[in-house]
């Protein structure tokens, strides 16, 4: 995820767009009322807008808030395209584990073992990529236990804006990240790096002959029929409709506010460059968990957090009520955060993609007022009853 917003957009437009299954009454369910509320609260926090596919026993809800484009009329279009972040995640570590299955990796093995010209402690294991627990510098930056941080390559901001058009190679950010000291030994402590699954991205190739999101595609996006996904490599645009993503920043005492849909994915690569929708993430979320995807070992080890705080094998696990996990990752670059969590147990799932309008992605106060609303969103989604 990234951090957001010191000045709030004023005069945002509010608008709402539904789509119910088609038995269903064009009166809004109590269920449809409070997810309704959870997203105008959102909004409120600062983003530019929201889209959010909601589903449970009776079917799917589609809705939209804020605006598509700072300064125009049209909402976020419920079925558009958004640049899903971390979520890429999730996407590498099924590869994995699928791979784990064809007797191609051992997932205990050093990482060295397949990609020996890094020269990796041979303690880091594929394992402990899939669960950062490798103790490889976070290319990105570090915040430490102290309260100080590590700065990696630039993310946002002015140093980011100059930068964002530019085309990164993993193997020069891997390279980067391991000429910083390791944060710990491997397999002794969990800190989120997306180095990690650069990594992994390189593994994949290595072990299969053939690009990571070239796997991704053959093994998962065309058997479940994700047509509007995309891994696009260095493509600087979303590749059709989209909501619109902005970042603030300070130039010499001045706020400038740029829209930063345009970026060269290659910034976070195997660790970050999807682009998808709420249905087709609704799609893969819904076959991974349901056992379509792995069998039950290895999806029981995906969700195993005993060896991380509710971080398993690319799944994140958040306990958010006694009777409801959520079972799925979050994802964030830049002007852009989405959600993509089911619920086994109570039968529900969401998908979420919020634009971030004027934020300045500096500001943890700012960030944390969206991250408790976010969270509140898909508490209300996947927790609340039944609609």
């Amino acid at each position: 995820m990234i951090q957001l917003n010191r000045r709030r957009v004023t005069a945002i437009t509010l608008a709402i767009a539904l789509t119910v299954p088609a038995a269903a009454s064009s009166i809004p369910s109590p269920r449809h009322q409070s997810l309704y509320r959870a997203m105008t609260a959102l909004l409120r926090t600062g983003v530019a807008g929201v889209q959010l596919r909601a589903h449970n026993n009776g079917g799917d809800w589609t809705a939209s808030v804020g605006v598509a484009e700072l300064g125009g009329p049209g909402r976020p279009p419920t079925g558009g395209l958004f640049r899903a972040g971390s979520i890429t995640k999730t996407f590498v570590a099924t590869v994995v584990l699928q791979l784990a299955r064809e007797g191609k990796v051992d997932l205990d093995a050093p990482v060295h073992r397949h990609l020996p010209e890094l020269a990796l402690d041979d303690r880091a294991t594929i394992r402990t990529l899939l669960q950062h627990t490798s103790g490889i510098f976070n290319f990105t930056g570090e915040f430490l236990p102290n309260g100080t941080g590590e700065p990696g390559i630039p993310i946002f901001g002015a140093a980011w804006e100059t930068d964002r058009l530019r085309t990164r190679e993993p193997e020069a950010l891997v390279r980067f990240a391991l000429a910083k000291p390791a944060r710990f030994e491997p397999g002794t402590a969990w800190s989120y790096s997306n180095t990690n699954y650069l990594l992994l991205g390189m593994l994949i190739e290595r072990v299969t002959g053939t690009p990571y999101a070239a796997q991704v595609r053959q093994r998962i996006l065309t058997p479940l029929g994700m047509v509007d996904t995309s891994l696009p490599g260095t493509d600087l645009d979303i590749p059709g409709p989209h909501a619109h993503g902005y970042q603030s920043y300070e130039d010499n005492g001045t706020t400038i506010t740029t829209d930063v849909s345009r970026q060269n994915p290659s910034h976070f690569g195997a660790a970050g460059e999807l682009i998808s929708t709420t249905r087709d993430l609704d799609a893969f979320i819904a076959a991974l968990l349901g056992g379509a995807l792995l069998p039950p070992d290895l999806l029981a080890q995906m969700r195993d957090t005993r060896l991380a705080p509710g971080y398993g094998l690319g799944l994140e696990v958040n306990r958010l009520t006694p009777h409801c996990t959520a079972i799925g990752h979050t994802g964030g670059v830049q002007g852009y955060l989405t959600d993509m969590f089911g619920s086994p147990e109570a039968g529900t799932r969401v998908e979420i993609s919020t634009t971030l309008g004027a934020v300045d992605p500096g500001d943890p106060l700012a960030m944390g007022r969206i991250e408790r609303a976010e969270r509140e969103l898909v508490t209300t989604a996947l927790c609340g009853a039944a609609g």
